[in-house]
């Protein structure tokens, strides 16, 4: 089996299915965020209030991403990733286009909540793939940071070019949308094409499952995730945050743009070092990081200072995200990654839509500040219950420390 696994092809570092995995998903994610970087101005233009705009967002990942347990489950129960995956990545290039053509903001709440849906069926089966071909040389890390930096280079060109639409046809953000299915058919030709299933024998799959097959180590660290993301409202409010300091709308995604391009340049390296030096120690600080970020939303009051947050926001981007996913993967056993996590993905989409509620209620009832200070609290709260499971760890002598 090693040697097989020192056969297989490498591609920038990584074996080649984790690298087309990684395509697919920069491919999908610039066309998500061409459209997610302009979505919540455009819904203004529909007048939609701010809590409205929370709404849609809170529902769309909220409501579909109970799909992200039952598909990362089935996925276990029969041994394969790819179906989930091509039938996920479709839906989103399918959908995506069809946001130029809406005129309320209900129309926008339907599309986006199918399209979630897509993101729902694809991302448990997605990460156990990934999961499942980092087993062999234990660098779990590493290939979860490398998918997330293509996801976040996706991130990164999807803004930009939505940037150099706009300039060239101001508030037209229509034509943005039509463009954006052009990379998301392409991407769902990458997992069609090039993607290879990580089959597992028979005697690797999941067989009846109880809630008490996973580790306490599970559920300690999904609630901690649960408070987290209670005070991690919608992306949306940041953006509307940028316009409302001044920040011209043409340049909105530009700010996505400076978020994602931190992201990728960090996200491996931080990957590789939680690899050494343990995944808690680094979501700790993340959780810090987000407590002043967002605690500088709250304080911000000119463009240059929302720049510079963006940018930090990108650096606690890269120490969370795959890194959690990582943590999850070391936590429970090879034959329920799908299922964990899917319950990992799920418990973050349906605390968005409480932690979006709460955000646009804020903004709207007192002001731009408020609801702020109230994540950096939840964060800050977070992190100490992190130090704590990271004691708990140590004092047990748990390998994923």
């Amino acid at each position: 089996m090693v040697d097989n696994q020192k056969k297989k092809k490498r591609i920038l570092g990584v074996e080649s299915n984790i690298f087309f995995v990684g395509l697919t998903s920069f491919l999908t994610d610039t066309t998500t965020k061409m459209v997610y970087s302009i979505l919540p101005l455009f819904l203004t233009t529909l007048g939609a209030s701010k809590t409205e705009i929370s709404l849609i967002e809170g529902i769309a990942e909220s409501t579909a991403s109970v799909l992200k347990s039952l598909s990362g489950w089935w996925s276990d129960k029969i041994g394969r990733n790819k179906p989930f995956m091509i039938i996920g990545y479709g839906i989103t290039a399918l959908l995506s286009p069809l946001f130029a053509f809406v005129t309320t903001p209900l129309q926008v709440l339907s599309i986006r909540f199918i399209e979630r849906v897509g993101k729902g069926i694809r991302t448990a089966p997605r990460d156990s793939l990934v999961a499942g071909s980092s087993e062999e040389n234990n660098n779990a890390g590493l290939n979860f940071g490398f998918h997330k930096a293509m996801d976040n280079s996706g991130a990164i060109v999807g803004p930009l070019i939505a940037f150099a639409v706009l300039a060239a046809f101001p508030g037209d953000y229509r034509r943005v949308f039509l463009f954006a299915a052009i990379p998301g058919f392409l991407g769902l030709l990458s997992i069609i094409f090039f993607v290879k299933e990580a089959r597992r024998a028979k005697s690797e799959r999941l067989g009846k499952l109880a809630f008490r097959d996973f580790p306490k180590d599970f559920y300690l660290f999904l609630s901690i995730v649960f408070f987290f993301t209670l005070g991690n409202s919608t992306d949306a409010l940041l953006l509307i945050k940028a316009s409302d300091v001044g920040v011209s709308d043409v340049f909105i995604p530009i700010m996505y743009l400076v978020f994602n391009a931190v992201s990728v340049t960090f996200a491996v390296p931080l990957g590789k070092l939680s690899d050494k030096i343990g995944r808690k120690r680094i979501i700790i600080g993340g959780y810090l990081m987000f407590s002043l970020i967002y605690f500088g939303f709250g304080k911000a009051t000119t463009p240059f200072a929302i720049v510079g947050l963006f940018a930090f926001y990108g650096l606690y981007s890269a120490a969370t995200d795959g890194i959690q996913k990582a943590l999850v993967s070391d936590i429970i056993g090879k034959e329920k990654k799908g299922t964990g996590l899917g319950l990992y993905n799920a418990i973050l989409g349906m605390t968005l839509l409480p932690a979006s509620l709460i955000g646009g209620w804020l903004y709207d009832t007192f002001n731009n500040q408020v609801p702020f200070y109230f994540g950096s609290a939840m964060a800050l709260f977070s992190a100490f219950l992190m130090f704590l499971f990271y004691r708990r760890g140590r004092r047990n002598g748990t390998a994923h420390t």
